[in-house]
């Protein structure tokens, strides 16, 4: 679903009121392989986002929109699809920043961005949604934690007979816990895995993905049955049954 079109085309979806800088995206994006389709208000954009008609690979999302902010387009689209969400932030403020990821935005961009960085972003999300495994490759191995099976090759997350609805972020770093289960992974670690370049981390965002994921295994970080926190260390996925 997230791989390019037979033609090699990339579609993206683009849920921003600012006309201007639908039309300088898509003029920069067409020549690259991508077909940018823009719409400017929230609830078009939850509509063309979820038809069962359209197929997109990754959708842009404006937070600051009149009507529907872009917050709320995310939980509707998250509620329906499993897409790739590049956030993008007028004000570059690290609470919409936590606000968009806690709702499951894979990443996030200041309206200062430049387009190079634009396309560096869209690509590293789109990658982490196109990992599939060659012809005539071994299968990866099953990650099995207690009750919570994570395979890397169809990228699911099943706990007990439940599949798990994880943003691809969540996917890869609960991936990377469960193949180190017992062992601790520090933040920095965590981050170096699940990004497929170089940027600017802030503080909080390891934590608010390592909350979503709590959440969705139903832990409680008081008293965690699965992800553990060690102070000033790091994370560490554990099995329920082995728990103190």
């Amino acid at each position: 679903m997230n791989a390019p079109d037979s033609a090699g085309r990339t579609r993206l979806l683009m849920i921003d009121d600012d006309r201007k800088l639908c039309r300088l995206v898509a003029g920069y994006l067409g020549p690259l392989g991508f077909d940018v389709t823009a719409v400017h208000d929230g609830l078009t954009g939850v509509e063309r986002a979820t038809a069962d008609d359209e197929t997109w690979h990754a959708i842009i999302l404006d937070v600051m929109m009149p009507g529907l902010d872009g917050f709320e387009v995310l939980r509707r689209i998250r509620a329906k699809r499993d897409l790739p969400v590049l956030m993008l932030t007028a004000r570059g403020d690290e609470t919409d920043r936590i606000v968009g990821l806690e709702v499951g935005a894979d990443d996030y961009l200041p309206k200062t961005f430049s387009t190079r960085e634009l396309l560096a972003r869209l690509r590293a999300v789109l990658r982490r949604t196109a990992r599939t495994p060659a012809a005539g490759d071994a299968p990866a191995a099953e990650y099995v934690v207690g009750p919570l099976r994570v395979s890397p090759d169809t990228r699911t997350a099943v706990l007990g007979d439940t599949p798990l609805t994880l943003t691809p972020v969540e996917f890869d770093l609960l991936a990377s816990l469960a193949k180190a289960r017992g062992r601790v992974k520090s933040r920095e670690a965590l981050l170096e895995e699940i990004r497929d370049r170089n940027y600017d981390v802030f503080d909080r965002s390891i934590d608010v993905h390592i909350s979503a994921l709590r959440k969705k295994l139903g832990d409680d970080a008081k008293n965690p049955r699965f992800i553990r926190t060690l102070r000033s260390a790091g994370y560490m996925l554990v099995n329920p049954a082995d728990a103190d």
